[in-house]
């Protein structure tokens, strides 16, 4: 092994090696609390400077090859995905030694906060289906001890219960897309697979192995109908809901966009994934909008943002739902690690009634945004998404432009300043979007027209949903009723998580799912 290559995969393999040594250092010395802690801070942040040094070194363009092939792979952007990971555990590990201070159980807590950081940057690495589904159930076995960090919660348990059977069914399915696809391709290496995807069609065998890859991506990233466990997750301490929802969860995008070859030669698991992220994010979005507490609401977020990733990848947009993920883990970390400050900030506009908007930049807040988006595809060169994305665009970052009525002088002032700051947003996302195609990311997009238009049409729809929602019509209270409830598809799911495996701690649940 040369010495380059040997560095590489140092920096590439030291966050994990760090991560996993205060994981076992927590096992095994659980009394000594503080000095656990100082470790977890002193190598989580020393972790950041390997995965810095191995980022810079593939996107310079003249990294070498892991030499722990077939095994382990490592590109720009599991290089970028795993520093952005490093850094969210750095914050919220340093957030959790404040918040769970004179709480029992903490080295549990740390052992299992590591073992999740380092179980992530092994699947980040993973270049085998037998690594990649090892690293993604270990992620999902150790998370469950942060789930039930609280036991005597029933809901905490419910979730903890109601995920656990949905990772059973998605690394079922796991190994079932892997044996499909080593019978077909020969090697469990994914680079083989690629490479095989490379030279015709996709067999039969590797398409049914795309669609059971797709199914398990659904039950593992919390989309309809099993996101119930995800929302139930508010029992857990607000670090562990960070965790979760800033990136945990988004480990199924990432593993779509390294699986993009396989699902560009699969229309059958696209259409699945657009069918289940657009219907996802519609239902999501319109429950989100009538839910009152902060954390839930934040959690239906969660849901539709995920939905949203999905379409995107099943549109063939990877670059773009690469931008999601980093940009939407930074933005839910930093949403429930501040949790307090927004309340008060939301209790500040209730006394102002800064919630009641004005019809009129519900109309015009879509044709604005589009506006800015044609604006944006039209003078930079990165912005080559076609013209439907620009109207999935528009209609996703219109709420941005919503404005409250004016009542006195000053609201007005104040209305057309948060106009100003959403055409800032707006168009400051679309530049972002369009640039991000500029990075050396090594993805590369491929949009599908016919996906496109019903995407299109579905958040269409959508907007008009939420506009149905901002009028407080009593014929409409039945609708927002259902939508407050979640359409029901929960408690449907909760039934059956409980008829197929009942549990000693819910006996009233299982007599009623009977």
């Amino acid at each position: 092994m040369n010495t380059p290559a040997f560095l590489l995969l140092a920096c590439t393999l030291a966050p994990a090696a760090f991560m996993l040594t205060v994981a076992l250092r927590a096992w095994l010395a659980p009394q000594a609390v503080a000095p656990l802690w100082q470790q977890y801070r002193r190598l989580a942040g020393l972790a950041l400077l390997p995965a810095l040094a191995s980022l810079v070194a593939q996107w310079s363009g003249g990294a070498p090859a892991l030499p722990g092939s077939p095994w382990l792979a490592a590109g720009p952007l599991s290089a970028a995905v795993a520093l952005l990971v490093q850094l969210l555990g750095t914050v919220i590990g340093a957030f959790s030694a404040r918040y769970l201070e004179g709480e029992p159980a903490q080295a549990r807590y740390i052992a299992a906060l590591a073992g999740v950081l380092g179980a992530v940057h092994l699947l980040l690495l993973a270049d085998h289906w037998l690594l990649l589904i090892a690293a993604w159930a270990a992620v999902g076995l150790v998370m469950q001890t942060l789930l039930c960090f609280y036991p005597e919660r029933p809901f905490a348990q419910l979730a903890a219960h109601k995920k656990r059977l949905a990772d059973l069914l998605a690394w079922a399915l796991l190994a079932v897309a892997a044996g499909l696809a080593w019978s077909e391709v020969g090697s469990g290496s994914l680079s083989d697979l690629a490479r095989h995807l490379d030279q015709g069609q996709a067999s039969a065998a590797l398409q049914w192995s795309a669609v059971c890859l797709v199914v398990a991506v659904i039950l593992s990233t919390a989309l309809l109908p099993v996101h119930g466990w995800l929302i139930q997750v508010m029992e857990a301490p607000t670090p562990v809901s960070a965790l979760m929802h800033a990136g945990v969860v988004n480990l199924g995008g990432y593993v779509l966009i390294r699986f993009a070859p396989l699902l560009e030669s699969a229309p059958a698991a696209r259409w699945l994934l657009v069918a289940f992220g657009l219907g996802t994010a519609l239902l999501a979005g319109l429950v989100m909008l009538t839910r009152i507490s902060i954390k839930v609401r934040l959690a239906w977020s969660t849901v539709a943002q995920m939905g949203f990733m999905v379409l995107e990848c099943g549109l063939g947009l990877y670059t773009l739902a690469a931008l999601h993920l980093i940009g939407h883990s930074l933005y839910k970390a930093h949403a429930f690690l501040s949790a307090s400050g927004v309340v008060a900030h939301t209790r500040l506009q209730d006394l102002h009634g800064r919630h009641t908007l004005a019809p009129a930049s519900l109309w015009l807040a879509p044709l604005l945004a589009l506006a800015l988006v044609g604006a944006v595809t039209l003078t930079l060169p990165g912005a080559s998404w076609p013209w439907w994305w620009s109207v999935v665009l528009a209609l996703a970052w219109a709420p941005l432009l919503w404005l409250p009525r004016a009542s006195d002088p000053v609201q007005a002032r104040l209305r057309w300043s948060r106009l100003g700051a959403g055409l800032g947003m707006v168009l400051g996302l679309a530049t972002l979007a369009a640039a991000v195609h500029l990075l050396p990311l090594g993805v590369h997009d491929r949009p599908h027209e016919a996906a496109g238009v019903v995407a299109a049409v579905g958040m269409g729809v959508m907007y008009l949903a939420l506009l149905t929602l901002q009028w407080r019509a009593p014929l409409l209270e039945g609708w927002r009723r259902w939508s407050y409830a979640g359409f029901y598809v929960d408690e449907f799911y909760t039934r059956v998580a409980l008829r197929v495996w009942p549990t000693a701690w819910a006996p009233t649940a299982n007599t009623s799912a009977r």
